[in-house]
Parts: structure tokens; C-alpha cells; sequence
């Protein structure tokens, strides 16, 4: 039996879904503007450079909304917090429930504990049943893997395609959104919301997204960390700085679904941390509803970062606003006390967001204030996320003609790019002074804040090369070579000794460290081989039954991140290459004589 997803009756329900999504939808469209693109390129045609200012691209079809009226919002009115409230009675008042009331199993009245994974496994079930209903809708429900304790990982695949495969969604020409919550076991609004998100896209009033787009909805990522309240997994390590090296089940679960199905947008449902160190640090309390922010790494494309601001960013701060949420760009800040910078959202190539952004997909990050305050204000953190994730949702129906020509664009021209040009191997943030407003812990009051601010929106280049052809492992690379595969990446082996044209990696220094994002060391990361390298150019000996990578591939810019040595995320720092002698760049196209692993 499917269990209701709200509190109200359901003609009260009806009538807020009716005015909250459709007015979600409609302002995500409205939104929109047009991304300054290249002509698109035709068949043979040269190299096409970005040109300065707006380039018309083809109109297309909003999704159908209804004809809607502004939701009514609650007036702010004071109330006594909860027992747990770690700040006053004014505080909480900032942030009053939303006319909304959602009721997934673990938002029931009286509930302390939020939706079990068994719980979730039964809800995703239902939707599934009820899809399968509607004429013209399909429904999959995916075992994508097994956490480290062996809970079951799955995903739903819902779309009108002839399938529900990978094969059968990629026929559809319609983009596919992937949708990932609870990567943190420690931040269950994401999952409660992406329940929300199935059973409206089933069963509610986003049934007409998925005419242009097929979704695929992971609810908890990390079902280890949800049961023990714990951010990491089991094993200790936080999973969302993973997504390079793979070590743990569920990274690598996430990993082999992205890369079968081949998402062009993807979402990151996160909370973030309310009181703590901010309290420590600043004597104030995290304002904001939503924080935001998309891929910030080296080497992604020009026209992806551009996508990501115009055409979701910016329609997902006016979906917010109307909703009466308040955003800003993701920020967070590191464990020591003395630290009192304030940094966006790291330029690591290991989180999902970043990871996702080198696998060419517009990926989104979004985190509601939630760490560390239980159950308050659960409904309004829930809320927020439906109203970021209809946002999004809407923007790739609106823009799923110019998707359609994007990726495949950005795919081609990162392609384009081997034995040529420069890769940036290591870039950083670039420290800029902000205004930044948080709230007092007594009066409630907005608290201006001026700060230092580490911008990922800038980069720094730290470290360039030369874009090789590819990439030399060795035969003992195995490890290497079966993460590179579970991203996507194509990877040949020598069937024949042969010689190439290359750089070798000769050690100048060496040191141990750990692993760092901007909070501080990275939970469970391990040591890491901090190197310091000169290029040799030589011959490399290729024997049989070593491998080649070739960056004449979409996933280029993934592989520059894991396989070049002198930097905290590569496979070599991480001991998934064990030797400098292990890898070599390749600086003209191989005469090699190679085959496709099975």
C-alpha cells in the first residue's frame, strides 16, 4: 500500500500541489536565458572557438503547467523551539513550516526517527507499482549495488521511453536527470524529499516532466550512515569524497550507474551544518534555506559552467524566492576555530559534484540547513529541496532540445583536444572579501559578516601541462585500470610489444600527508604519497599486456585527474598505482596494436 505523501485530505493536497509545483515549473521557465554557445559544428566541419555574447539556439515547448495562484505562506510568529533548538525561540521563528505538510513514513506525527531503508525500499516499490499503471509510463526499480554492511542499494527509473534500460532511455532523445540523496547519513531531508519527488513524478503533478525527461531517483546513497546517524560509512570514510578513487561499494554503485545511463544532469541533495563551529567562530547561525552550487574543478568545459548558471542556477533562486526561501552559493568552513575564512565548495576533482561536472553533466549540488538540529524545522528543509528539485526538473524540460546538442558538443571538443593545448592539473580557489549574512543566536536578527571569502567561481592554475595523447599503465595497474572502467573510461590493452613517443615521470619529492577539502582532513582518507615530478621525455616500452588510455575520449579530463601523480586526488597519491614508473604520458598518437577489454 502506498503511503500518503501528505497530511492534508486530498482535495486540500490537490489544491497545494496544484498552486506550489506548476508555480515551481513556471518560474524555472521563466527564468531561462539563452547560454552564449559556438554555432554548433556540422559534419566535418573545423574546430569552432567560443565567440564573445549571445548565440541564438532553437526554441522549444515549455512542459504543460496548470494555470496557478501564489501558495500562501505562513506569517513568522514566535513560538517556543524544541528541546533540541540550539539557538532561541527568535531563531527559529525565521523559519516557520510551509503551508506544504509532507508525510513520508519517517515524517509522520509523533515519528523520531526518520524513513528506515526497509521503509524506502517499500515506498520505491509502490511507486514503481503506480507507474506502471499509467498508460504510457514505465517504471524499473534497480538494485545498483550493496552498501559495506549489505544493505541493498536502488535507484527508480522512471520515463516514457520504450524501456526502462540504459540502451532504451538514450533511444528516447530525452535528457536524463539523475537524482541522489543522503550521500551523509546525517542529512535525511534529501532522502524524505526525493521520496516526495517519486510519488509527485508518479502519481502527482510532475507527471508531465517526464514527456521530455527521464529520472532516475537514488533516495540514500549511504543507508550504513542514515541508520547510524553518522555523515560517513561504515567503514569511516566520507563517501562524497569518493567519487575519483572509488574505494568504497557505494561510490563505486553510483559510479557504474552513471556510467550506464549516462545522466546529462545530476543532483546532489545535501544538508549543511547550522550551528557548531559557525557559532564558535562567528557568534551567528546559518540564515539561509538553500545553499547552491555546481561543478568547480579544472578543466571543465566553458559552455557546461555556462549551462549551469543560466540555465539552472538562476531559475532555481527564483523558483526559491517565490516559495519565500532565501539562497546562496554553498559555503562552509574548516574545523579550526582560529580559521575564520569561509570557503565555497571545494576545487578537489573527488566529490560528486566535481566528478560529475568531468563526466560532462550539469551537476548540481544543493544543501539545506540541517546538521546538527534533529528534526527542527524538517518540513521546511523537505520543502526546500522539492522546491530546488521541481526547479531543476522544469529547467531540463525547458531545455531539453539545447541538452540534446550540448553534451555531445562539450563531448566532442574535449575529444578534440588530445596531444594539443593545455590541461590544467591542479587549480585552487582565489581568496576574495564577502559580505556574508547569518543570523544572531538571541535576537534572530540578520548578522552581516565581512569575510574572507575562498571563491571556487575564480580558479587558480597551480599546476599546467600539456595535453598528452593518452595515457601508458602498466600491466600491474589493474586496480587503476578497473576504477577508470567504472567511470566510463575507455581503456585499451597492448596485444603486441610496441614503443612510443613519451614523458616520464622522474621524482624531484616526497612526502606523507592525508588527504584535505576545505573542512580540514578528510574522515578516514588515509595517507596519501605527496609527490613532486619532472617530465622526462623518452621511448616508452609498451609489452603486451599493459594498457593505453587515449584522451581522444569524453571522459579526458576525468582520466588528466587520476592519472597525473603530483596531486592529493590521483590514483598514484592514493596507492592505486604504486609506482611513478607505473604510468607515463604519451605525447604522440601510439602505432600500438590493442584490443577492448571485455
Amino acid at each position: 500500500m502506498t503511503a500518503p505523501s501528505l497530511h492534508h485530505s486530498p482535495a486540500t493536497r490537490s489544491s497545494l500541489l496544484q498552486t506550489a509545483l506548476p508555480l515551481v515549473i513556471s518560474l524555472a521557465l521563466a527564468a531561462c536565458t539563452s547560454v552564449p554557445l559556438p554555432p554548433w559544428p556540422a559534419p566535418g566541419a573545423a574546430k569552432v572557438s567560443p565567440v564573445p555574447g549571445p548565440v541564438p539556439v532553437p526554441a522549444t515547448v515549455a512542459p504543460p503547467v496548470v494555470t496557478i495562484q501564489p501558495v500562501p505562506v505562513r506569517p513568522a510568529v514566535v513560538v517556543a523551539p524544541v528541546a533540541q533548538a540550539p539557538y532561541s525561540a527568535a531563531v527559529a521563528a525565521r523559519f516557520p513550516a510551509p503551508a506544504l505538510i509532507y508525510s513520508t513514513p519517517g515524517l509522520q506525527e509523533g515519528r523520531s526517527s526518520f524513513t528506515s531503508n526497509a521503509e524506502i525500499q517499500t515506498w520505491l516499490r509502490d511507486q514503481a507499482s503506480a507507474a506502471a499503471a499509467t498508460p504510457g509510463m514505465k517504471a524499473a526499480l534497480l538494485t545498483i549495488g550493496q552498501s559495506q554492511r549489505g544493505e541493498a542499494l536502488e535507484a527508480l527509473v522512471l520515463t516514457r521511453a520504450a524501456g526502462t534500460d540504459a540502451a532504451a532511455l538514450a533511444a528516447s532523445g530525452r535528457p536524463t536527470v539523475l537524482l541522489i540523496g543522503q550521500q551523509h547519513g546525517d542529512e535525511p531531508a534529501g532522502s524524505e524529499a526525493l521520496l516526495v519527488v517519486a510519488r509527485e513524478l508518479t502519481q502527482g503533478l510532475l507527471r508531465p516532466v517526464l514527456d521530455r525527461v527521464n529520472v532516475i531517483i537514488v533516495p540514500r546513497a549511504n543507508p550504513d550512515g542514515s541508520a547510524d546517524n553518522r555523515r560517513v560509512t561504515t567503514g569511516g570514510l566520507d563517501m562524497n569524497r569518493d567519487h575519483l578513487l572509488l574505494n568504497t561499494p557505494e561510490a563505486r554503485a553510483l559510479a557504474k550507474l552513471t556510467r550506464d545511463y549516462h545522466p546529462t544532469v545530476v543532483v546532489d541533495a545535501h544538508e549543511y551544518t547550522v550551528v557548531g563551529r559557525f557559532l564558535q567562530k562567528f557568534d551567528a547561525v546559518q540564515k539561509y534555506d538553500a545553499l547552491l552550487q555546481y561543478a568547480t574543478t579544472a578543466n571543465i568545459p566553458e559552455f557546461l559552467t555556462k549551462a549551469s548558471e543560466e540555465w539552472y542556477r538562476r531559475p532555481l533562486i527564483a523558483a526559491l524566492k517565490a516559495q519565500g526561501l532565501s539562497s546562496e552559493w554553498y559555503y562552509t568552513t574548516s574545523t579550526d576555530l582560529l580559521d575564520k575564512k569561509i570557503s565555497m565548495g571545494g576545487t578537489q576533482p573527488d566529490t560528486g559534484r566535481n566528478v560529475n561536472g568531468l563526466k560532462n553533466t550539469v551537476s548540481l549540488l544543493i544543501e539545506t540547513r540541517g546538521v546538527g538540529i534533529g528534526r527542527l524545522h524538517i518540513q521546511r528543509r523537505v520543502f526546500t529541496h522539492v522546491t530546488a528539485i521541481s526547479s531543476v526538473l522544469a529547467s531540463t524540460a525547458q531545455r531539453a532540445s539545447e541538452l540534446g546538442q550540448l553534451q555531445p558538443y562539450i563531448e566532442k571538443e574535449i575529444a578534440s583536444q588530445a596531444c594539443k593545448d593545455e590541461a590544467v592539473v591542479e587549480a585552487g580557489p582565489t581568496l576574495t572579501q564577502q559580505e556574508l549574512l547569518m543570523l544572531d543566536p538571541v535576537t534572530g536578527a540578520d548578522k552581516a559578516l565581512r569575510v574572507e571569502w575562498n571563491s571556487a567561481l575564480t580558479l587558480r592554475k597551480l599546476k599546467t601541462r600539456v595535453r598528452p595523447c593518452g595515457y601508458w599503465l602498466s600491466a600491474s595497474s589493474k586496480t587503476a585500470v578497473e576504477r577508470l572502467r567504472l567511470h566510463g573510461v575507455q581503456v585499451l590493452r597492448v596485444t603486441e610489444p610496441g614503443s612510443m613517443l613519451g614523458d616520464l615521470y622522474r621524482e624531484t619529492a616526497r612526502a606523507a600527508g592525508v588527504r584535505q577539502d576545505v573542512r580540514g582532513a578528510i574522515a578516514d582518507a588515509g595517507q596519501i604519497v605527496k609527490t613532486e615530478v619532472a617530465l622526462v621525455r623518452g621511448v616508452i616500452d609498451a609489452p603486451t599486456g599493459s594498457y593505453y588510455v587515449p584522451l581522444s575520449q569524453p571522459l579526458a579530463n576525468l582520466v588528466i585527474a587520476a592519472l597525473e601523480p603530483d596531486t592529493q586526488s590521483s590514483f598514484f597519491a592514493n596507492q592505486l598505482i604504486e609506482t611513478l614508473a607505473g604510468s607515463a604520458r604519451v605525447m604522440s598518437e601510439p602505432a600500438l596494436k590493442t584490443e577492448e577489454l571485455p
